[in-house]
């Protein structure tokens, strides 16, 4: 907290001073900056699967359909309807007089290649599980499309609504050739029919979008107004902070609690606290894979499920509103049971159970862990007050998740986003299904979960994903721990409103 406060207390002294960033920003050179630490090498979504790019994929691309975050209606985007066809197809009526950004007329064509290309196994997109349902897609008229199904697919909107970006026929034939003779897709032109076209990329540094002053007026996106948005990597978190002050950049958002508690005091931002879809959660070894055999023992894992306050850590670190979590997915998600076993702070349960497991006097573990390290220090510490030893392992999310699937994680304390789908098969499914982030691999909850993410009746899907949440919880093979949100700051001349998705919509934005 200290670091934080100097921090400020420099900002704001010298925020006047930093003046080759400002002129680039702001309401008055109708640009709008944004920035994180992470570097962006490759813009298209489908092969660089991170945060950064995702947020640039709705500014570039249209989907077919636009979920509306606050209805959660299913609204037309680049299709002007769809329907069923059975349970393994979906038909979609396509809009007409919609241009890419090179000027090509969008029709049939384009998503018909667009599905095919992205569902074939042998052009690896990043996330399989956004596309390996689809089996194929077929043009039934010159803006008719239907798309079939490998099985049921009852989550197939969700998906086409949020990762499915339509690209112009041909676009990744223009793709360079690697040295090993394959295709490196990720480098083909972005091109969309979004609200914002490519204007400049510098790898590692920034990426530059201006406003597409063809977009179609009837998008559910509405019209964008500013200019220009760029993007910029800015490696330091109090660099980032000190332009936001100094009008260098215009919003920048997961900034930590206190740091947003005291720029809320600041006359030339505003600071706004907004839930997320992620979650965080701590992952046990049930199986005892990792060779540590007390995480195999049901009452070990209770105990610790006892023994950390989740209500605590979501009030006093996380802030705004986070909530603590009831079962192993995101409450608003379709399938989410609420009424399953539950864990309440209780360090005397905790040791009783502990005691009874044969670990009366004590257990030393190894945690792992890879982001907001002070949320699995406060993990650690309650831990600690119940005689378990808790040793931390930091590493970086590549290096963790292969640890995960090579079973060597005791305990992992991670996050999930649902790629912001809001259907349990995109939380739940992934982790008890016998994948390689199943680290309890239960045949009967497996076998729950895989008849429900393959049945079209609503109900039948709830049932039997609530047995599997409530195994789930019951043999305490998940802690679920609470709901993230995120400090918005961003520049009091922008009207800006934060999504619940986790991506902002800064095509939305405008000036004051």
């Amino acid at each position: 907290m200290k670091k934080h406060v100097k921090f400020l207390a420099a900002a704001a002294a010298v925020a006047v001073s930093i003046a080759a960033p400002g002129a680039q920003a702001g309401k008055s050179n109708d640009t709008l900056t944004w920035a994180s630490d992470r570097e962006v090498n490759v813009i298209d979504n489908y092969y660089h699967n991170v945060r950064e790019t995702a947020i640039m994929q709705r500014m570039i691309w249209d989907y077919l359909l636009f979920r509306d975050l606050e209805s959660n209606d299913y609204k037309p985007l680049l299709a002007t309807s769809y329907k069923w066809d059975g349970n393994t197809s979906l038909i979609f009526e396509l809009r007409e007089g919609v241009t890419f950004h090179d000027g090509s007329t969008f029709d049939a064509d384009d998503v018909v290649y667009t599905f095919n290309h992205v569902s074939n196994p042998d052009n690896a997109v990043d996330t399989q599980s956004n596309v390996n349902w689809i089996k194929n897609a077929e043009k039934l008229g010159d803006y008719k499309v239907r798309l079939n199904f490998k099985h049921a697919f009852p989550a197939a909107l969700e998906y086409i609504s949020n990762n499915l970006a339509i690209v112009p026929e041909g676009l990744y034939d223009t793709a360079p050739t690697k040295p090993d003779g394959k295709k490196d897709w990720g480098k083909a032109k972005p091109i969309g029919t979004g609200p914002y076209m490519l204007a400049e990329s510098v790898p590692g540094d920034r990426v530059v979008l201006k406003v597409n002053k063809n977009y179609f007026k009837d998008s559910p996106k509405g019209m964008p107004t500013i200019g220009t948005i760029t993007f910029r990597t800015i490696p330091s978190a109090e660099t980032q902070l000190a332009e936001i002050l100094s009008g260098g950049i215009d919003i920048v958002w997961n900034v930590p609690k206190d740091s947003a508690e005291k720029l809320a005091m600041m006359p030339n931002v505003q600071v706004v606290n907004a839930p997320l879809m992620r979650i965080s959660y701590l992952q046990f070894d049930a199986t005892g894979a990792s060779g540590n055999k007390a995480m195999a023992d049901v009452r070990v894992r209770r105990a610790i499920s006892h023994a950390v306050d989740r209500a605590a850590i979501a009030k006093n670190l996380v802030g705004g509103g986070s909530i603590v979590l009831k079962a192993a997915c995101l409450p608003s998600q379709f399938g989410c049971a609420q009424d399953v076993p539950q864990y309440d702070y209780d360090p005397a349960k905790a040791k009783k159970l502990l005691a009874e497991a044969g670990y009366g006097d004590g257990l030393t573990l190894d945690i792992y862990g890879y982001r907001q390290r002070e949320y699995t220090e406060a993990v650690i510490g309650y831990l600690d007050k119940v005689g378990i030893k808790a040793n931390l392992k930091w590493l970086q999310y590549k290096a963790l998740r292969s640890l995960v699937w090579e079973g060597k994680t005791p305990i992992n304390h991670m996050t999930w986003g649902s790629h912001s789908i809001l259907d349990v098969s995109a939380s739940t499914s992934h982790f008890f299904t016998g994948g390689r982030d199943d680290m309890a691999k239960d045949e009967e909850v497996i076998a729950w979960i895989k008849q429900a993410d393959g049945s079209v009746d609503a109900e039948e899907r709830k049932a039997l994903y609530k047995k599997a949440l409530a195994k789930i919880a019951d043999q305490a093979y998940w802690l679920p721990m609470f709901t993230y949100t995120s400090n918005y700051v961003f520049s009091k001349d922008l009207d800006f409103t934060p999504t619940p998705d986790g991506f902002p919509p800064l095509f939305a934005a405008s000036w004051k």
